[in-house]
């Protein structure tokens, strides 16, 4: 039973370090801190970043609602990603949210919300 935990102990360590460590091959990356506010917000804004020209890969940490983006610079740009987030209904650091976008959202994903 110890090993049991040991093991999963290891592999969760293991798996939250493999993030740092996936964005280290790319070139360019950017933190975005977001207005997200729950694992819906968090597949809405990867799922839609990856389909954003010059995104490479995107995750959103929902604890500190900061989103990684690998970018290739010749397609895009961090002011385009901060504007692509703000197109899905979320803030991106300075940029508000596009309020449309943000009406759209399930009222859980509204930023007013309490995090749940």
């Amino acid at each position: 039973m110890r090993k049991l935990i040991a093991l999963i102990i290891v592999g969760m360590a293991f798996n939250f370090g493999a993030t740092a460590q996936d964005f280290a091959k790319y070139d360019k990356v950017i933190k975005v801190k977001t207005s997200a506010v729950c694992k819906m917000c968090k597949e809405r804004i990867e799922r839609d970043l990856s389909l954003t020209k010059g995104v490479e890969k995107a995750i959103l940490n929902l604890d500190d609602k900061v989103v990684t983006v690998a970018y290739n610079e010749k397609k895009t740009s961090p002011e385009k990603l901060k504007e692509a987030i703000s197109k899905i209904g979320y803030d991106a650091d300075e940029v508000i949210a596009d309020q449309k976008a943000h009406d759209r959202l399930p009222d859980c994903c509204q930023k007013d919300v309490k995090p749940h």
